[in-house]
């Protein structure tokens, strides 16, 4: 049986290898090439393949956003990961919008290939780091999601406020908005607001600046 394979990364170098190592196997067809996510959408609708190899960070529409779109769009198409980030940000969006598998683009090509094959028939697929960095995750004690006031505090500070306008702003005194602020702090496990508000957004508990 042969797997059709689409291949989706903005670097052309790097999609024109995986394309080459790829078509080179003898049970594997790549049906089509994509430099971003809105260009990924169109591809599967008109090649339906049966897994969609998928770069993370790319212009346009980045691979999160465009697995979402196919798991809705095209449930039975699987979506396999291949970065180079593994941040724990990165990894459980991709999961949780829908991918089936996650891959460094470190990974040996004979691993690619059989992680392909894996995909198709609908096994979850992960890199080593990335399965180590989810078992940790699972691992770690609960904490507390930021409240709904914590959430109000930081949102001011991804505007630019100071604690005073913060304060004025939503009727409370300065100290009270260290508090929440050192709370959320706790919570995410920083100890800045820039990095408060960055994580915060990253996790969608904030809108994108700008929003």
């Amino acid at each position: 049986m042969t797997t059709r394979v689409l291949v989706v990364d903005d670097h052309p170098v790097v999609r024109g290898g995986v394309v080459g190592w790829l078509a080179a196997q003898p049970d594997i067809e790549v049906v089509g090439e994509a430099g971003d996510g809105l260009e990924a959408l169109a591809a599967v609708a008109e090649h339906a393949p049966d897994v969609v190899l998928m770069d993370l960070r790319m212009p346009r529409m980045d691979g999160v956003t465009a697995t979402q779109r196919l798991a809705t769009t095209h449930p039975d198409v699987k979506v396999l990961v291949l970065t180079t980030y593994d941040t724990d940000a990165d990894i459980v969006r991709a999961v949780e919008a829908g991918a089936t598998g996650y891959l460094l683009k470190d990974t040996p090509l004979a691993q690619l290939a059989d992680a392909v094959r894996a995909a198709a028939r609908g096994e979850t697929v992960l890199a080593p780091p990335v399965a180590a960095r989810l078992v940790s995750r699972m691992r770690a004690p609960a904490v507390d999601a930021p409240t709904a006031r914590e959430l109000q505090v930081l949102a001011g500070v991804g505007r630019g406020l100071t604690n005073a306008e913060i304060g004025r702003e939503l009727f409370i005194g300065e100290a009270t908005v260290k508090t929440h602020l050192l709370r959320v702090f706790a919570k995410l496990g920083v100890d800045d607001r820039t990095r408060a508000v960055m994580l915060a957004v990253e996790r969608g508990l904030l809108p994108p600046p700008g929003t």
